[in-house]
């Protein structure tokens, strides 16, 4: 376990000689993380970059602060995906406004989410990153109906500035029984946001397709991802059903899911978004689950 930054030095050569010693560790597709993959123990963001660039990582999701920009471009690393911005800064909840305030479903949210996500989109084009997150919301207040209509116009209302400045907007699945999410998030099956896809139709409005919530979901992963990749612009891997490594304890394949990925064409990046079991190296476990995923 890394518990302190004096363990670092050891870590990162160890991650550095594992990459040296795997030339093949680019893969068909780019490999990202996010933050989690972190959880728990004591680092810097640098020291994290160093980290996952040795070990293959060409992406990372959700930078909060702008100045961890130039430390990404540093070590060979692209901003992969914001999420909306508040006072300069990126958050997946707004520090100030009451809960459910950033979400796309909810008409009294539109004004200041809006706002948000148009922020974020120029920060996007300015710093070479492809993505912007959407949230549609929960269903607390709204029939799934509704939301998608709700969720329609909100992206009617951003996708000219998406379009203008080369940026895709991406709405995230997630399961709607709270696990590992909001209860009663409306878009919770993959065919919600192919049908609010198809209506704003836009080249610049796809999905994030979380492959833990979606087993949870819908299931039939392989055969949703051939259905739908080019609905499809951003993917997050976690094994299911802990939301741990990717690894021989959890219920799916994933290195038959990498190979699908790779036989579609995929260009985007596949981000993990696991968190270490408790008592595991984040170092090996990031090698080892991106070698999984390296096909």
């Amino acid at each position: 376990m890394l518990t302190a930054m004096g363990a670092m030095p050891l870590a990162l050569s160890g991650s550095q000689a594992f990459a040296q010693a795997q030339p093949h560790l680019k893969g068909k597709f780019k490999q990202g993380i996010c933050s989690s993959v972190f959880f728990g123990r004591d680092m810097s963001f640098e020291d994290g970059c160093k980290i996952a660039a040795a070990c293959g990582a060409k992406g990372y999701d959700f930078v909060v602060e702008p100045e961890q920009f130039a430390i990404l471009k540093k070590h060979g690393m692209q901003l992969s995906i914001l999420a909306g911005m508040y006072d300069g800064k990126f958050a997946l909840r707004p520090p100030k406004w009451p809960p459910g305030w950033n979400a796309a479903g909810h008409k009294e949210a539109q004004g200041p989410y809006l706002d948000a996500v148009l922020g974020s989109i120029d920060a996007a084009a300015a710093n070479g990153c492809p993505n912007v997150l959407v949230l549609p919301g929960a269903s607390d207040t709204v029939t799934s109906t509704e939301g998608a209509d709700n969720v329609v116009e909100f992206l009617n209302k951003a996708k000219g500035r998406a379009e203008a400045k080369g940026i895709v907007l991406c709405m995230e699945l997630t399961n709607s029984l709270g696990i590992q999410s909001t209860k009663g998030a409306l878009f919770d099956h993959i065919a919600w946001g192919v049908d609010v896809c198809k209506r704003v139709n836009s080249p610049r409005v796809k999905i994030l397709y979380d492959i833990y919530h979606a087993q949870i979901a819908d299931g039939d992963v392989t055969r949703t991802l051939r259905d739908n990749i080019d609905r499809i612009c951003h993917i997050h891997v976690a094994g299911v059903p802990s939301r741990q490594e990717i690894d021989d304890k959890q219920e799916l394949n994933f290195r038959f899911i990498a190979n699908t990925i790779a036989d579609l064409g995929y260009t985007g990046f596949v981000a993990h978004e696991w968190r270490p079991a408790m008592g595991n190296d984040p170092v090996k476990s990031l090698e080892r689950c991106f070698e999984i995923m390296n096909v």
